[in-house]
């Protein structure tokens, strides 16, 4: 991060003015003049770019949903920092009410500095339109006393920037995650035709759910998401482990608000684990400046943080204590389900759902249809215990072979013969849940 000098502030000044005096020149018109408010020397990192340009996109916004026509943006990016001037077409106390309701919003908006020049180059007070001045970011004193005073020292100014930038973004990327699981979920019930799972088409295999019942469940569990990205970020410097037993707490709560949601009927038990997995491995891995890292690294902490605890659960299992169908199955044949795919590092959605989503995509095919191809190939690799838990490993089998062939005829099948082979599933009662849960999921990473 480099460092400028008083010099390089008071020269970045002077040359903003004249940006300013040439767009009111031109215009006659306000000018918003939008900088980041940063103590110390350094006016540039990624965690600066970032809330900045949260600002200014947030500033954009503001405009266009309030009609106001921009005239002008001239934006500079220096190591002096980065700020933009917009000429609009407004009245400028219109627009200075604006500016004062963005900073205001949130906590990050203490850092942003939009200033607001009359035609006649005189510059709006916040007070004028009914705006307080804005406290010290250090102790919360109101006004400028502490900066006339020279209260906190500039490591303490940074420091408290610093941290105000960084806790906004922990929330928010919280809630972007859930968001975007969420927007998952629902992507993955909508995709249509799905052999023997509920699309918009048809229920499939399934006499106890619909959409709406995948609906109501995907939206009791949201707040879920964003607990497990708070988990993941509270006990990152812990050993992984430790954050997949938090985890394992908050799942048995998402489970019961599923449940409550859907009267008693199972839409996401296996995402729950899949998906609230992965959202405390984005936690653990977070940080304010990027905050997500790659599908490899994050599976790879999927992998360290469930490895020995799945390890651990398949060594106690003995025939009087395994209940559910994976874990007879388990102890019958070694297949290991959903929990062994995550202690693997999810490698099905790496190897196989994400190239192939992209794949389709590549080929011209929208997400929809890319969608169905993803999920005809993880149901060929013939390792869903939900299909052997309805119809037994031999007929799982061979429905399997089904997908396998349809994909080996054609890569990118026709819907009709996908529609066939959903009449196919529902007749022998299959339904691929366990791959539904991982096309859930790689429709989230590649979200991200």
């Amino acid at each position: 991060m480099e460092e400028v000098t008083l010099e390089q502030v008071l020269a970045a000044q002077d040359a903003r003015t004249q940006r300013q005096n040439a767009l009111l020149e031109r215009y006659h018109m306000p000018v918003i003049s939008f900088s980041m408010n940063l103590p110390g020397p350094v006016k540039d990192s990624p965690l600066i770019r970032r809330a900045y340009f949260t600002g200014r996109d947030t500033l954009l916004k503001s405009l266009r949903d309030e009609c106001i026509k921009v005239l002008r943006k001239e934006e500079t990016l220096a190591a002096t920092g980065f700020e933009i001037q917009i000429a609009v077409k407004e009245e400028a106390l219109t627009v200075k009410k604006l500016c004062v309701q963005i900073e205001d919003a949130t906590t990050l908006g203490r850092l942003f500095n939009m200033d607001v020049l009359a035609a006649d180059a005189s510059k709006l007070d916040r007070e004028e339109v009914g705006g307080s001045e804005r406290g010290c970011i250090v102790c919360g004193a109101a006004g400028r006393g502490c900066a006339s005073r020279r209260a906190h020292s500039v490591e303490e100014l940074q420091a408290a920037a610093r941290r105000i930038m960084v806790e906004y973004y922990a929330k928010a990327d919280r809630q972007d995650v859930a968001d975007k699981v969420t927007a998952a979920l629902l992507e993955e019930v909508y995709t249509t035709p799905k052999p023997g799972l509920v699309d918009r088409a048809n229920t499939g295999s399934h006499s106890d759910m619909t959409i709406e019942t995948f609906e109501r469940s995907a939206k009791a569990l949201k707040p879920y998401w964003a607990h497990c990205v708070e988990t993941g970020q509270k006990t990152a410097g812990a050993a992984p482990d430790e954050t997949f037993s938090q985890l394992r707490e908050l799942g048995k709560a998402a489970e019961r608000d599923m449940l409550a949601a859907t009267g008693g009927v199972n839409t996401h038990k296996g995402t729950i684990f899949t998906l609230g997995t992965v959202c405390g491995a984005i936690g653990r891995l977070w940080k304010a400046e990027t905050p997500y890292s790659d599908v490899e690294t994050i599976t790879s902490e999927c992998a360290a943080m469930t490895k020995a605890a799945v390890k651990a659960d398949f060594a106690a299992l003995t025939p009087d204590t395994a209940r559910t169908t994976g874990e007879k199955l388990y102890l019958e044949s070694g297949l290991r389900g959903i929990r062994g795919e995550m202690a693997d590092g999810l490698l099905s959605v790496k190897n196989i759902a994400l190239p192939m989503l992209h794949d389709a995509m590549e080929a011209g095919y929208n997400r929809n249809r890319a969608g169905v191809y993803a999920l005809l190939a993880l149901i060929a690799r013939g390792r869903d215990t939900n299909m052997i838990a309805r119809g037994g490993r031999k007929r799982a089998a061979v429905a399997s072979k089904w997908a396998e062939e349809l994909l080996f005829c054609c890569d990118f099948p026709p819907l009709t013969a996908v529609e066939v082979l959903n009449r196919k599933f529902v007749a022998e009662n299959l339904s691929p849940g366990g791959c539904a849960d991982l096309l859930a999921t790689a429709y989230f990473l590649d979200s991200i």
